[in-house]
């Protein structure tokens, strides 16, 4: 099961120094600066000390007064940290960046990674399911995520109970990544500690999130979408109708990727999500040689598509101060509590993405919108 999704944001180009690569971090950091916000202030003002700089007069023209950017001593202390736990950086557009995430809408600006970067290279597949997993569940995660790794596939999971250390266990000798939802030196669960020492040794850790940062139930979903965005299927082995690995498979419809699940019985409360997918269209598996078979060819994007990319967007007529104010409410009128997608609502505006984008960008300095993995905003109610 898949869903079409074509991105138009061109990876930036990297941070080449220290200097490059330490501002990226201080304005990742700041306040209200998300992942989308940062894409968006980059591609307005070009450098990341740039967007910096014009920072608190945006802030200050979203009605927000006395912004302050990150503290330089904020992120001295992080890259301290990364340096003693032998944390590396990878950055968007780097060779050394996961190609798979640079397609996806919201694509990490940065990842700390602890382990073998080389990895990410490789063709990947994700497991995911529940945390009160069945003893048959957890034999299917080990067979599957070892007769992956045996044919060649490095297996994406979140290192958490259940399913996904079960996948990880098994994967070691064959190659696996953890996406981690707190700081890549913090492990979650601490009954996983001795695992995620194995996969820093054998496989690799990842996160997007700040080092020493402890995981916050905010900080799921949003690594939920890395889990499914490095992978070419996610594979859905357990789950509830309500639970963080649906939330995984609908990121991975969004970015385009293949939805699989294994079926379980009707009255186990554990296969109803499975099951679920499974009616909706996914396909059904159950083993390595049915994800292998089931697998997309890579795709090939025209040459023509990645000069169209390279084109720099026209710049936004300016606006007068009613005219904004005006774009704001409008924008405001559309959203509610219920999230829906960005490109949707700039449809429903006729408006353009270039004369939409900064207002969103005002919006969400100014507390009045919220944005969610998978390119959706929301109304702060």
């Amino acid at each position: 099961m898949t869903r079409e999704q074509t991105s138009s944001t061109h990876p930036p180009l990297p941070p080449t120094t220290e200097d490059d690569r330490f501002s990226w971090l201080r304005l990742l950091r700041s306040r209200r600066v998300g992942v989308a916000t940062f894409h968006r202030l980059l591609a307005e003002h070009g450098t990341a000390q740039n967007a910096l700089a014009a920072l608190p007069e945006v802030a200050r023209a979203a009605g927000i007064d006395g912004y302050e950017t990150c503290p330089p001593g904020v992120v001295e202390a992080e890259l301290k940290a990364a340096r003693a736990a032998k944390a590396r950086l990878l950055c968007l557009g780097a060779p050394d960046y996961p190609q798979s995430l640079t397609d996806i809408a919201d694509a990490p600006p940065m990842l700390w990674a602890m382990g073998d970067p080389d990895l990410l290279q490789r063709p990947m597949v994700a497991l995911v399911g529940a945390r009160n997993a069945s003893s048959l569940g957890t034999r299917m995660a080990r067979a599957m995520a070892r007769d992956l790794g045996r044919a060649g596939f490095v297996v994406v999971s979140g290192l958490a109970r259940g399913v996904d250390a079960a996948a990880h266990l098994a994967a070691l000798d064959g190659g696996t990544v953890a996406v981690m939802a707190g700081g890549v030196d913090v492990i979650y669960p601490t009954e996983n500690t001795g695992l995620a020492e194995d996969i820093a040794r054998r496989g690799l850790r990842l996160s997007e999130q700040p080092m020493r940062l402890a995981p916050m139930a905010r900080h799921f979903p949003s690594r939920n979408r890395i889990i499914s965005g490095l992978a070419r299927a996610v594979v859905v082995i357990e789950a509830a109708a309500k639970s963080g690995s649906l939330i995984t498979a609908r990121d991975a419809l969004d970015q385009g990727r293949e939805v699989l699940a294994v079926p379980g019985h009707p009255f186990d409360a554990r296969a109803a999500g499975c099951n679920l997918l499974i009616r909706d269209g996914a396909q059904l598996v159950r083993s390595a040689e049915d994800v292998i078979a089931a697998l997309p060819a890579d795709p090939v994007r025209p040459a023509q598509a990645d000069l169209l990319a390279d084109l720099p967007p026209p710049a936004p007529r300016p606006r007068g101060l009613r005219e904004t104010a005006a774009l704001h409410q409008q924008v405001l009128d559309r959203l509610g509590p219920s999230p829906i997608a960005e490109d949707q609502l700039i449809r429903d505006l006729s408006l353009s993405a270039g004369a939409v984008g900064p207002v969103l960008v005002d919006l969400e300095l100014d507390g009045q919108i919220n944005r969610h993995s998978g390119g959706l905003l929301s109304r702060v109610p």
